[in-house]
């Protein structure tokens, strides 16, 4: 998150923190007045005694506090691989505020109480309350306690202000009649409801002080509450905050500009900064609040700033190990830096990144106070999986193959290893086998380059494989096997470039040939059809390949897009030059309970390029309702694709689907012309219903679907459409 600059973030004599109003229907056990005695000297006489209540607001957090209060209650994520779940835990520690409150019983007239003229009595209580609740009491002389619950007819109430003066804004005074309960004329009161409504004034947010004043009249006891008021708001000074946008700081306050200070609604905007803080996840706060001379209100909010990442490597019980990844592996996948405001939510993108590099069973982000007051340190605990290294086996389904009775199944054998040298390195050697499908691969990935901030990553594979030739060559007599057999060697680089996009790049040579069933080669099938472009058993190509993706998520209201480039370069006059374009493309709609998926894709080939290189059409992830390439096969292609799924029961949807796809007359400018051989249509269509159940492999879609030609058949598949 940028920082911002423009704003200068900097705390006055009297100092406001977010106000708690008090507690009135829990009041002390313990008035904060002394005990009510009326011995009046004489008609106008004022009376002996008044009560002086003023709050005086301080923060003056002490700055290590400010980061215990994140990391006190372990706000720490965490992540495990088996179950997947969450975890955070954080609690907003409230700001805490300390009142005085003090009542002073004089007497200033002619002795009432058996002291001589001129002698002067005081008595004072004083309560502090500080931020626990807890109170301490100093007293300077004993009182009546029992004289609190005696009540004292009242005959008027005022407002003034502390000079005894009319306020000169009578909107205020009326905020402050407004406020009291129980002070009305001709009531009888008692000391502790006049001190529930000193507060019920101050708890208004418009007053910094409040004293309650009795007089005794000829029309009786008059009480006088005055009052001082906040100042009216002229500016603001903020300090500590880098990430906070300085045009939320602007929102907050425009409206009460010119006005006098409300407390409340100022401890509003606090919570309203505390929640754009939390609401990104970062570890922030306003921590102070003055109110400076001349209506400046100066805020100082605090900003924990990450001051050291560190890896430490647990066992299964959770007692410290040795590692095998090295820790600046580890580190490097982590977006939070140094000297940034530690995120939460960043932080649990940096606990799913490690994970995602396949070698870690468990990880958490613990933050902890640092030395620096404001900074905070942070502990990455990881549980390395036991081995990074294997055997495994599996098994799947080959689209190419349309015959047969195990048709399409294949099976799989792999060794590999994930962490190579500990630096996440990764080598897999695997053979899949089918019924005619084989293919052997080494393959080595380095998921980011030792020295590159770019996250590039690089593999380089070798591959020997056997695919069937069916797609564009299907339909051999006497279901005759025609196989491609590929031999490719290449290296490939790949980096994010932008959000949600990825782009790769790399250098691929590949000799291709036909085979027959026993395995010889051939350069011609049944129909006479060319199957190489050079006319030998086999065509070389050095291709540089490029690839875009673009991906929004894995939801089925997603969106996707793939754009790829192979470009034949001449290295020796008999390789092929040629250049191929593929573009695909994905949206999601959820409407309701259903979802609508669109699907559009199409390519073009230029140049001279091997017939089982075509596009072909038709088939699972193309048009259903035909077999695997059966619709077409050309040098260009279109096909669109729009579905329709609804929940069914639990994890199974239903689905109504068509599609439609073309060769645009492409077909016959393949070498060979192998779909006008075979009599395909080149265009056309087909609709169906189908199920999908949703499973750890991506939703399992089993369909039926019928062609324009009037037959159907199943398709099964496993994932979202390409």
């Amino acid at each position: 998150m940028p920082r911002n600059d423009d704003v200068r973030f900097i705390s006055s004599s009297i100092k406001l923190p977010s106000f708690s109003p008090p507690d009135l229907h829990h009041p002390q056990p313990r008035s904060f007045f002394s005990s009510l005695q009326l011995n009046p000297s004489g008609k106008f006489a004022k009376l002996p005694f008044n009560f002086n209540f003023q709050f005086n607001f301080g923060i003056n957090p002490q700055p290590i506090n400010f980061i215990t209060q994140f990391v006190r209650n372990q706000p720490i994520f965490r992540r495990n691989i088996k179950n997947g779940s969450f975890h955070t835990v954080f609690k907003k520690s409230p700001l805490f505020c300390s009142a005085t409150l003090a009542l002073s019983d004089s007497e200033t007239g002619p002795a009432s109480n058996g002291l001589k003229s001129g002698d002067d009595s005081e008595s004072l209580v004083q309560y502090k309350g500080d931020g626990s609740g807890a109170v301490t009491q100093s007293k300077s002389v004993g009182s009546n306690r029992a004289a609190e619950e005696e009540r004292v007819l009242i005959s008027e109430v005022f407002v003034r202000n502390k000079d005894g003066e009319e306020l000169e804004r009578k909107d205020l005074e009326g905020e402050a009649l407004n406020a009291l309960k129980a002070s009305r004329a001709n009531s009888a009161l008692t000391v502790r409801e006049v001190q529930e409504d000193v507060h019920r004034i101050i708890a208004s947010g418009y007053f910094m002080s409040c004293i309650p004043v009795a007089v005794d009249t000829r029309d009786g006891i008059r009480l006088i509450f005055q009052v001082e008021p906040n100042q009216e708001f002229q500016g603001l000074v903020c300090e500590g905050a880098n990430v906070l946008p300085s045009k939320f700081i602007e929102d907050a306050f425009r409206h009460g500009y010119g006005k006098v200070v409300n407390i409340r609604r100022l401890d509003e905007v606090m919570s309203s900064i505390d929640g754009w803080y939390m609401e990104r996840g970062l570890f922030g706060m306003v921590s102070g609040v003055e109110i400076l001379s001349g209506g400046i209100i100066k805020l100082q909010v605090s900003e924990a700033e990450v001051n050291d990442i560190s890896i430490r490597f647990l066992d299964k019980t959770g007692e410290p190990t040795v590692g095998k990844t090295r820790p600046e592996t580890i580190l490097r996948q982590l977006t939070t830096k140094k000297g940034q405001v530690y995120s939460m939510i960043q932080g649990k993108r940096d606990v799913d990144t490690v994970l995602a590099m396949g070698i870690m069973d468990d990880v958490s982000i613990i933050p902890q106070p640092a030395g620096d007051a404001r900074k905070v340190d942070l502990t990455m605990n990881v549980v390395e999986r036991k081995s990074g290294r294997g055997i495994s086996g599996g098994g799947g389904i080959s689209s190419g193959i349309t015959s047969g009775p195990l048709a399409g199944l294949i099976g799989s054998i792999a060794i590999y290893h994930k962490n190579l040298f500990g630096r996440n390195q990764k080598l897999n050697l695997s053979l899949e086998r089918g019924q005619i499908d084989s293919i052997f691969r080494i393959n080595y990935t380095d998921p980011w380059i030792e020295g590159d901030d770019k996250r590039t990553s690089r593999a380089i594979m070798i591959q020997n494989s056997r695919t069937p030739g069916t797609l564009v060559h299907g339909n051999q007599p006497n279901n005759n096997g025609l196989t491609i057999g590929r031999i490719t060697g290449g290296i490939e680089y790949s980096r994010p470039f932008r959000p949600k996009w990825t782009g790769t790049t790399g250098l691929v040579f590949q000799r291709a040939g036909a085979h027959d069933e026993k395995g010889i080669p051939i350069i011609r099938d049944f129909f006479g059809s060319p199957l190489t472009a050079s006319g030998n058993t086999h065509d070389d190509m050095l291709l540089a390949k490029l690839e875009t993706v673009y991906t929004h998520s894995g939801d089925p209201s997603s969106s996707m897009f793939v754009f790829n480039m192979d470009q034949g370069i001449p290295v020796s006059p008999e390789w092929l030059v040629f250049n191929r374009v593929n573009a695909r493309a994905r949206q999601g709609v959820v409407i309701g309970p259903a979802c609508v998926l669109v699907c559009l894709s199409g390519g073009h080939v230029v140049g001279k390029f091997p017939p089982h290189e075509a596009f072909p059409i038709g088939g699972t992830n193309s048009v259903r309702g035909y077999e695997e390439g059966a619709l077409g096969s050309g040098r260009s292609y279109v096909v669109g694709s729009g579905e329709m799924s609804f929940p069914v029961m639990g994890p199974v949807k239903g689905a109504v689907f068509a599609d439609y796809g073309t060769d645009l007359g492409s077909g016959s400018t393949v070498p060979g012309d192998p779909a006008g051989a075979r009599n395909k249509p080149g265009s056309g269509y087909g609709y169906g219903i189908g199920v999908r159940v949703d499973s750890p492999l991506g939703p399992l879609r089993l369909e039926y679907a019928f062609n324009d030609q009037g037959t159907g058949r199943f398709h099964f598949g496993i994932g979202l459409r390409n």
